[in-house]
């Protein structure tokens, strides 16, 4: 099933509208594409559908599919994360020779793809696993690519690659080699984490808004709208303003329709997971994932909202200054998320041997998918600035912006404790700034406790750092210590 009688650049497997999509965008940059789906009419449909006239083939079995490839063939899976990964890879091994290359487009957890790579390598074979972000119209007409895996396989797909993503202003692409083993879905997966705190904070200026100030969703439109005019300008503004203007079919705005309970497939959380392994201060996304969570528990969140008492939720302050005040808080959180978000994937770069290019990691992310924004330009500055900069908080755009935002941002934490509005991610990034600015925070006390109750040990001031003491608190404890480590 042929719309062509040449070998093909590349193969796609798994039909849905990603894949889709992708199979189109790569068509329309002069690749020919074989395709192949488990449920065969997928095929048919698509080949005699969208694909006619093209330079795509369909395939009725993985040997025909592999078959039709150029070598190094090159076969990139669409497929849900997890145990059909594995699958596929097992069942086109042995369809495959030396030098040929398997690629994993989903959301797979960054540790698979590592064990994937070398088992694939082990084999004869190349692999690369790579984040694709800015969901269905990214996929179709320019998508932010992170790939990573086998470097080998990189000039091999680099052409399709580059030529498919999203391009910035200068015509740069958003897609660069991140870096071997896990690391092109471990970007993927911070970017997703970046998603879920930058969408929660949007969504605490809304509450905010609509029940601190009483304002409508066709106020709220104005205001989103103005904001994507600035500093704020980006993709999750952009279609929060669209929400909040589009209309049921009685005329009300939708949005408020809509049950408030949030889904999430994981990516958020396996980024805290990894920001506790690492030791990183994610704070911010935390929340993100935990408000999530919150959400979900609706019923009880209604019973509790008759059993609980609290304030009134209506803030008695200048409309138009709590709206700037709100503006700044959401600019500066949002620095703070990025700046923990960068600080893992330093620490990470450090844990798996990772030479990540940080700069670069924000140009890919300007366009295509879902966090770009023209804020991402200021990162990639940084970056140049300093690639050796410690925290995005440290540079000193990012400085000076916090603190002209500083005022604002605490006036609107503080409103929203008084009033009784859940404001994690806002407050919690305060807390952050407040924690990393702070020359001597209270562990010192803690450590005593650690120490008083498990012979933990401490250092002290007026010692060398990595020099340990005990003190038997009680006198009846002795002097032996517990073994001095750090998880």
């Amino acid at each position: 099933m042929t719309n062509g009688s040449k070998k093909s650049d590349i193969g796609l497997v798994g039909l849905a509208v990603m894949g889709e999509n992708l199979v189109m965008n790569m068509e329309s940059k002069g690749f020919t594409v074989s395709v192949y789906n488990r449920t065969t009419q997928k095929v048919v449909d698509f080949i005699n559908g969208r694909a006619r006239g093209r330079n795509i083939s369909g395939a009725m079995s993985l040997e025909e599919f592999v078959s039709q490839l150029e070598r190094p063939r090159k076969v990139f899976l669409m497929v849900k994360a997890g145990q059909a990964v594995d699958d596929f890879i097992e069942t086109l091994i042995p369809l495959l020779e030396e030098g040929d290359i398997i690629i994993d487009g989903g959301n797979s957890h960054f540790p698979d793809t590592a064990r994937r790579t070398a088992y694939v390598e082990g084999k004869g074979l190349l692999y690369i696993g790579t984040g694709v972000s800015g969901g269905e119209e990214g996929a179709l007409k320019g998508p932010s690519m992170m790939p990573g895996g086998s470097a080998k396989a990189w000039e091999a797909v680099k052409p399709i690659f580059q030529a498919i993503s999203a391009k910035v202003e200068d015509g740069s692409p958003c897609c660069e080699w991140v870096g071997q083993g896990g690391a092109g879905h471990f970007v993927k997966m911070v970017h997703n984490g970046i998603e879920y705190g930058d969408m929660q904070l949007i969504c605490e200026a809304y509450q905010l808004m609509r029940d601190g100030l009483g304002m409508s969703a066709a106020e709220m439109h104005e205001v989103f709208a103005e904001w994507n005019r600035g500093e704020l300008d980006s993709y999750l503004i952009q279609i929060t303003r669209d929400i909040l203007a589009y209309k049921d079919r009685d005329g009300s705005p939708l949005v408020d329709k809509i049950l408030d309970t949030a889904g999430q497939k994981g990516t958020g959380k396996w980024t805290v997971i990894s920001a506790l392994d690492e030791g990183i201060a994610l704070t911010l996304i935390g929340e993100a994932v935990f408000s999530r969570c919150l959400s979900a528990i609706k019923d009880e969140r209604v019973a509790a909202a008759r059993a609980l008492e609290g304030p009134s939720p209506a803030i008695g302050l200048d409309k138009g200054a709590f709206i700037r005040a709100i503006k700044d808080a959401l600019f500066a959180s949002k620095i703070v998320s990025y700046a923990q978000g960068y600080a893992l994937m330093r620490a990470a770069a450090l844990s798996y041997g990772w030479k990540l290019n940080y700069g670069e990691i924000a140009l890919m992310w300007r366009g295509g998918c879902i966090i770009r924004s023209v804020f991402l330009g200021e990162i990639k500055k940084a970056f140049d600035r300093n690639p050796a900069l410690p925290n995005l908080l440290l540079d000193d755009y990012f400085r000076g912006k916090l603190a002209s935002a500083q005022s604002g941002w605490r006036t609107v934490c503080a409103a929203a404790i008084q009033a009784g509005i859940p404001a994690p991610a806002m407050t919690s990034a305060l807390n952050y700034y407040d924690g990393y600015r702070c020359e001597s925070l209270p562990a010192n006390l803690l450590q005593a406790q650690r120490d008083y109750f498990g012979a933990h040990t401490y250092e002290r001031l007026d010692a060398k750092r990595g020099e340990v003491f005990h003190t038997n608190w009680t006198g009846e404890g002795g002097t032996t210590a517990s073994t001095a480590y750090t998880v």
